[in-house]
């Protein structure tokens, strides 16, 4: 059992059990899948942040005939097919516009593997804003926002799928760039006209507070921010802050080298009495369009087959573990 004591651990215990009605309280409400609505309460084990096909070359050395969609599905569908066998049945994939997002792939492979898929919308900052297309500097927040509510409500593609996130990103200085700020605020804007979650690739604390201002400013509730990579940053004191402040603590990229460092956060979130508030995922996948195609394709399995047998030896309840991986999920999506 856990170092700290049977007293917190039944402390621990008891706090599990009181968020489970958390979930029922949100019964009717759906999260979007690129296959349609689903339940919030039928989304089972979610994996909260996994790439599937995503386009990280600069935009200017992109050509059409590097990507063949077909291939990019032969390739993913292992993958998928895999961590669904583990017990897996939603994963979110929030590659956002201009990063080699494809839903009509993504849609495809969630047919064939049985695993529902939550794609994403919005424009990503970070990256020290490779990624950021001309027309979001000369446009407001609000034009983009319009831009984001559009996909949301009138799907994308010829089979007008439709996105269940929005995603954005920020870098790490602080304060934040003008054109960072104006991403934050049209994720912000959108999320709460359409209800849905905000996403924010951040890393460090300091830039996750400055987003945080910039989502109440513009109305976005504290509960539909999902603080993205936030094992980024260097203390447990500022991820439970910021936690307490009503935000998702999105603790991913969880790997054979990061998996004690991602335990050691897990355990002082729920000492802390925040584990209500935290999400785990890998960041794992990544076909990418061009030479490297899946070559560097990491699977999705560690979390299940690994990550969560670490947790029941360091004394984590189940029903602990089904927070993390069921309940919080669907919360967070859910809005």
């Amino acid at each position: 059992m856990r170092a700290s004591g049977p007293l917190l651990d039944r402390r621990r215990f008891l706090a599990a059990l009181a968020a489970a009605p958390l979930l029922a309280q949100g019964a009717e409400k759906t999260v979007m899948t690129v296959r349609g609505p689903v339940p919030a309460t039928q989304l089972g084990v979610t994996l909260m942040h996994e790439h599937v096909i995503a386009d990280l070359r600069p935009l200017p050395e992109r050509r059409l005939e590097d990507y063949d969609r077909d291939a990019a599905i032969e390739a993913c569908y292992p993958h998928l097919r895999d961590v669904r066998a583990l017990g897996a049945m939603t994963l979110v994939e929030p590659t956002p516009l201009h990063i080699g997002r494809d839903l009509e792939a993504l849609r495809a492979l969630s047919e064939r593997a049985d695993i529902r898929i939550v794609g994403a919308t919005g424009i990503y900052g970070a990256a020290n804003q490779s990624f950021i297309p001309r027309y979001a500097f000369e446009e407001p927040a609000e034009k983009l926002a319009e831009r984001y509510l559009r996909e949301i409500e009138d799907g994308v593609g010829p089979s007008r799928i439709r996105p269940g996130l929005i995603k954005t990103g920020v870098n790490r200085e602080t304060p934040l760039p003008d054109i960072e700020r104006k991403l934050v605020r049209a994720a912000a804007l959108a999320g709460k006209q359409s209800g849905l979650t905000v996403a924010a690739h951040t890393g460090p604390a300091a830039p996750a507070r400055e987003e945080l201002r910039i989502l109440q400013e513009a109305g976005l509730p504290e509960d539909r921010f999902i603080w993205v990579h936030a094992q980024n940053e260097d203390t447990h004191a500022a991820r439970i802050e910021l936690a307490k402040e009503g935000i998702w603590v999105e603790l991913d990229g969880i790997s054979p080298r990061s998996a004690e460092k991602h335990l050691d956060a897990v355990k002082a979130m729920a000492d802390a009495g925040q584990l209500h508030r935290t999400l785990l995922s890998q960041d794992a996948g990544w076909y990418r369009p061009g030479p490297e195609g899946a070559s560097k394709y990491r699977d999705y399995g560690f979390l299940l087959h690994t990550f969560v047998p670490m947790l029941r030896e360091a004394g984590f309840f189940a029903k602990e573990i089904d927070q993390l991986l069921v309940d919080n999920p669907a919360r967070a999506l859910a809005g």
